[in-house]
């Protein structure tokens, strides 16, 4: 988005932009440090430091993660059945295919156990490869049986270390992607510390692992940034190749790794096409990006043993519609801004009338009805009537299928991330407007006279792509609180890129008549650098706040020692309305979260045992071994305990204090 005169006529446009351009770049190099000897050196170096920090960042949030998942549940010293159990509601039942696949004789033995499953479903044999994404689980067990790892790492461990090493990947593609649409790392930076510190609403893996989109977000944010990169105007013929091919197996993983990859992916097409129609993408670039979004998918429908589900995907038939309604209606882009505009309506209703055409024939050839209760939850769910579908019900129960809870914008706000979200998104969508009106309002035929006109904003390919990526995503969050993963981690790239991106404030500078060229650069850089500072503050203030707390409920871990623990204690944590029901969790008041269906009360006995106790239900005395009573045993030394320690016996606290509890200790 850059503020220059631009004519008409191909050549001269041509021309022009390269002016500006070789006029931005004598700029810059007048602005390099005297010390570097070129421009590459410095581009080198800068690229260097950059990438370095990417593949820091991620590491550490990965790190991060599996600390919290160790400091919630005592991963490492809880029975081999203890940690299966944590892996509550469907990942216990991901997990238990991994396992079913180790503990068979041969591979190809586990493969006919997965494929003839007579187990999953009472009654029913069914195949588990086509019914459901478990083909990383496949993979996983494979790698591990081939690698020579089992003596030194246990399958649970080898389960979630690649998945929080699949959290490194995100994050460091969430960087890229930001720096990528600004031109600096240090909106990489910003994006992903926005990232850590909303942690609550932008991932929820230390708690839900094996959930399906804790393995496919990863490939979703590399194939955005793929995008992002492919978009750029004039890259190299072996970049595109490259980048296409990245584009390509990242959608083929993503559309492998979860169920809902249709629906996100057909968001996307949304996105091109929109971008398209409006002439701010170029339409070739889009008919690639649409070929490998149904390539990927039909390929993922083979390995599914030709799922009819896929096959009737509204992302297939939409795409086609596209393509064939290009072919038929040609000269769309030329014309009058009235006549483009009427056009362009009918080309929108071309395609969706098309798209409703060939969607409802090939389910009628396939008899395809394992989706319906996907739209008569839709129909209910907006009120355009009610249904007595019972899956479309049951998601209509579930909160995680709510409205996005107001509050969420308050925890986004403390970060800063929703005030700048929505500074950037307010100036991005002025300029996308204004470019929409000037490519409607110019004609090819008036082009090709030569004449010439002003276009005083310019938004780039890539950021138009995430702008509205960021809206649709926007919107689906709004309505479905359980796909707000996929909007808070965009909003955290598409806020810091906004904050770092000259274009950016040079149209707000110019808009208010301050612009210098000098102060495009003191704001791009010291406004991401003040919000880094209050972050880090936030992360220190966070900590000091929460070592207060535990010496403040010292007095009280002294009280529980003498009460009747038949009498259970509040253990029910309060847990933020964004958060998702599967969030909810349990509290020991040791402050270690449990799952609701495997409380465990660590507790030290006079004989020296420590017993685990299941929560007992309301009204029903909680009883140890033979229905005992139970009480704690005072027996440690008289002296200013946590709230970790009122619940560790002394063996274990020795190693609590070796374990890093939160970011701010890793990081120091």
């Amino acid at each position: 988005m850059i503020s220059i005169r631009q004519r008409k006529g191909v050549k001269t446009t041509e021309v022009s932009e390269d002016y500006a351009a070789r006029e931005a770049n004598v700029k810059l190099e007048n602005k390099l440090p005297s010390g570097c000897a070129s421009r590459r050196l410095w581009k080198l170096l800068s690229f260097t430091v950059g990438g370095t920090v990417a593949l820091c960042i991620g590491l550490l949030t990965s790190v991060y993660l599996a600390t919290l998942h160790e400091n919630d549940l005592w991963f490492s010293n809880i029975k081999e059945v203890e940690r299966e159990i944590s892996f509550r509601t469907e990942c216990g039942l991901y997990y238990s295919y991994y396992k079913q696949m180790l503990q068979a004789p041969t591979l190809m033995q586990g493969f006919h156990g997965l494929i003839y499953d007579n187990k999953t479903e009472s009654m029913r044999t069914i195949n588990l490869l086509q019914r459901m994404n478990i083909y990383q689980e496949v993979f996983l067990s494979i790698l591990y049986r081939v690698l020579p790892i089992q003596k030194y790492l246990e399958p649970v461990y080898f389960y979630i270390y690649t998945l929080f090493g699949l959290q490194a990947i995100y994050v460091t593609a969430l960087y890229v992607t930001s720096w990528l649409l600004s031109g600096t790392w240090l909106s990489g930076l910003l994006a992903a510390f926005w990232y850590v510190t909303n942690r609550i609403d932008t991932t929820r893996v230390e708690f839900t692992i094996p959930l399906r989109e804790n393995w496919a977000l990863p490939f979703f944010a590399i194939q955005i940034a793929a995008i992002t990169y492919f978009l750029r105007p004039n890259l190299q013929p072996l970049s595109e190749r490259l980048t296409l091919l990245a584009i390509f197996i990242s959608t083929f993983l993503f559309s492998l790794t979860w169920q809902f990859n249709q629906f996100m992916m057909l968001m996307q097409a949304l996105v091109l096409f929109t971008l398209d129609s409006l002439d701010m993408l170029p339409a070739v670039k889009a008919t690639w990006l649409y070929g490998i979004q149904m390539t990927g998918l039909l390929l993922v429908c083979i390995l599914q043993f030709f799922n009819s589900m896929i096959l009737g995907s509204l992302l297939i038939s939409f795409n086609l519609s596209v393509l064939i309604a290009r072919k038929l209606q040609k000269n769309l882009k030329t014309g009058s801004f009235l006549n483009r505009l009427g056009k362009l309506l009918l080309h929108l209703f071309a395609v969706l009338c098309l798209t409703l055409f060939l969607n409802s024939i090939i389910k009628k050839i396939l008899n395809l009805k394992s989706d319906e209760h996907i739209f008569k939850f839709l129909k209910a769910k907006f009120g355009f009537g009610a249904t007595r579908d019972f899956d479309a019900n049951l998601y209509l129960c579930e909160e995680a299928f709510g409205l996005l809870p107001f509050n969420t914008f308050g925890r986004l706000s403390d970060t800063l991330l929703f005030y700048a979200y929505i500074f950037v998104l307010c100036i991005t969508v002025i300029a996308a407007l204004a470019v929409a009106f000037h490519n409607l309002s110019d004609s090819k035929s008036q082009q090709s006279t030569g004449q010439t006109g002003k276009c005083t904003i310019i938004l780039k390919p890539e950021t138009a792509y995430n702008l509205i990526h960021t809206i649709l995503f926007g919107f689906l969050a709004l309505s479905t609180m359980r796909m707000k993963y996929l909007w808070t981690s965009h909003m955290c790239v598409f806020a810091s890129f906004g904050l770092c991106s000259p274009e950016i404030w040079e149209l707000l500078l110019k808009s208010i008549h301050l612009y210098k060229p000098k102060r495009i650069c003191i704001m791009r850089y010291s406004v991401p650098i003040l919000i880094l500072l209050y972050l880090c503050y936030k992360l220190q203030h966070a900590e000091e706040g929460r070592v207060r707390r535990e010496h403040a409920a010292a007095g009280r871990g002294q009280a529980v020692h003498g009460q009747d623990l038949n009498q259970p204690p509040p253990l029910r944590r309060q847990q933020p309305e964004g958060a998702d029901q599967s969030d909810i969790r349990q509290e020991v008041p040791g402050g270690r979260a449990r799952p609701a269906e495997v409380l465990r009360h660590r507790l030290r006995h006079p004989g020296g045992q420590h017993l685990l106790r299941a929560q007992a239900p309301a009204g029903l005395p909680a009883a140890g071994p033979a229905g005992c009573r139970q009480r704690a045993h005072d027996g440690w030394p008289r002296r200013e305990r946590s709230r970790l320690e009122t619940c560790r016996p002394p063996s274990l606290l020795r190693r609590d204090k070796e374990k890093p509890a939160t970011l701010h200790s890793i990081l120091h």
